[in-house]
């Protein structure tokens, strides 16, 4: 008797529990897993200076010390900049607490005028007061902490991940006999996530800048603080401009009023729309290879799984799933296809 095929739809629904244990185990040690995928992202971003100096004969500790020391003094001047300007954040936002609670008085006697309910009035006053803009404050200042001691293990990995790359990559030209499908598919996942490293930020920077100009015409409190955030906020795929817009249109309501915020926000609106709209597309083109739905469940599962490290860190972890699930497999072409959105091309 001849043995029955296993049902299709049997394995798709292993596969999809087997997938939501490993996500589920991942968030369980997110504060391991997430630094590990960004001191890899990392190394990958920072690997043709590596290359370069391996080309031009350079001895082996200049070959690994180089791209660490790069990667390090970019992560701590941002972390610099942050604490500084956060800081300045948590001393500046309890003078605000009087326009806070004028501005909230007035929101409320307009929402009055127009029908709404004392309840819904009375919910809202308990939720927002002036108070609650010192906890923010506070808030943001401890998770600093979270962030320096997360920054020393990412350090770390780094050195590590930065010692073992000449020998990683050895290793790998020499699986390309045995396992070409994944040599192939690992080294066009660290193609598409360097491009797309180095695309956003050139483009990130480019629109945190003049972020940071158009706020300081305006006279909003903090501008580098909010171009550094809108850098960070340019990595998260499909919100992240709303995530860089909102903190300094408040600050700019509270601190210049209704038309500030109307400046402010119609200010980053352009500058995104020029750029990120029109200009980068261009350069980016299909280097990632995912369509918008896969692009946006991605934001979604792995601010899940990682928290706000994986909204930034969305498109590098899907591309690597990507990688090991899909590319390196020579049947899933129509997968490739589907997360696509249309005929692969790598």
């Amino acid at each position: 008797m001849r043995d029955q095929p296993i049902p299709r739809a049997l394995i798709i629904m292993v596969g999809i529990a087997a997938a939501v244990i490993v996500l589920f185990g991942i968030r369980e040690v997110a504060s391991i897993a997430g630094p590990v995928v960004l001191a890899l992202v990392l190394v990958i971003a920072v690997s043709p200076v590596r290359t370069w100096l391996a080309a031009k004969g350079a001895p082996m500790w200049l070959q690994v010390s180089v791209p660490f020391l790069i990667v390090v003094f970019a992560l701590l001047g941002m972390v610099g900049i942050l604490t500084i300007s956060v800081t300045q954040l948590v001393s500046l936002l309890p003078a605000y607490a009087a326009q806070f609670d004028r501005l909230l008085a007035d929101t409320l006697a307009w929402a009055a005028a127009h029908g709404v309910s004392n309840d819904v009035l009375d919910r809202g006053l308990q939720a927002f007061d002036a108070g609650s803009i010192l906890g923010l404050a506070q808030s943001l200042l401890g998770s600093l902490i979270g962030v320096l001691s997360a920054l020393f293990l990412v350090i770390v990995l780094l050195l590590a991940m930065c010692l073992d790359a000449p020998v990683t990559s050895k290793v790998l030209t020499t699986g390309e006999g045995y396992r070409p499908q994944l040599v192939t598919a690992l080294a066009t996942f660290a193609h598409k996530t360097r491009r797309y490293l180095i695309v956003s930020t050139v483009f990130g920077l480019i629109c945190a800048t003049l972020d940071v100009v158009a706020l300081s015409l305006l006279d909003v409190p903090l501008p580098l603080l909010w171009g550094v955030l809108a850098l960070i906020a340019n990595y998260i795929p499909n919100i992240g401009f709303v995530i860089g817009l909102v903190p300094p249109a408040m600050l700019a309501l509270l601190d210049g009023g209704v038309q500030t915020m109307v400046l402010v926000i119609v200010a980053y609106s352009v500058i995104n729309v020029v750029v990120q709209s029109f200009i980068l597309p261009k350069f980016l083109g299909d280097a990632v290879g995912l369509s918008t739905t896969m692009t946006f469940l991605s934001l979604i599962v792995w601010t899940f799984v990682l928290g706000p490290l994986g909204a930034i860190l969305a498109i590098p972890l899907s591309l690597l799933t990507r990688a090991l699930l899909i590319d390196s497999d020579p049947r899933a072409r129509w997968a490739q296809n589907l997360v696509s959105g249309g005929p692969s091309r790598r």
